[in-house]
């Protein structure tokens, strides 16, 4: 089983090469902004201070890694990480026999960049959509990986970064438990 984590700023192609990679392979995609989308019109998230939002953030996708892991099926995870969340998640990995794979995305082209930002539609229930100062925030909050990882740019063919991912996890998934 494997975990794999796809991080990058807003607008670099992180949902699509992790939801494509799900649809490739039949493994679950977990999305922050989804979660996130589904409290917020509930008040869960109104008045929470930038620590207290963000530790709910990570241990709610911290808490379905664990229990794909504990039925020994992979999983996809679509957030913004750094290096804390991702050694945390790389032990939880560890602990049930997994490893955890982390993919950065980039756009090394800040006007395409920009467009696509501009331009993108998630449509997620509950949630915005952000713009070029979130990404400026973004960048400033998240300092660069240092851990292992890979990093691919928006600016390649989409078909390639998918298989960059695939042969930087070794080959694809393994087929998950029944």
């Amino acid at each position: 089983m494997t975990l794999l984590a796809i991080t990058g700023l807003p607008g670099t192609g992180k949902s699509s090469l992790a939801e494509g990679m799900g649809k490739r392979t039949g493994v679950p995609v977990f999305a922050g902004d989804w979660l996130l989308g589904a409290l917020k019109p509930h008040g869960v998230l109104d008045g929470l201070s930038r620590p207290a939002f963000l530790a709910l953030y990570y241990d709610l996708l911290g808490t379905l890694i664990r229990r794909q892991l504990m039925f020994g099926q992979s999983a996809i995870v679509d957030c913004l990480l750094d290096d804390e969340i991702a050694d945390r998640w790389a032990r939880t990995a560890a602990r049930f026999g997994s490893r955890l794979f982390v993919v950065e995305c980039v756009c090394t082209d800040e006007t395409e960049h920009r467009r696509r930002l501009e331009r993108r539609q998630r449509a997620i229930p509950g949630w915005h959509e952000v713009g070029w100062d979130h990404v400026d925030r973004m960048r400033a909050e998240y300092p660069p990986l240092t851990g292992e990882h890979l990093t691919v740019d928006a600016m390649d063919p989409f078909e390639d970064n998918l298989g960059l991912i695939n042969t930087y996890i070794g080959g694809g998934f393994e087929p998950t438990n029944q």
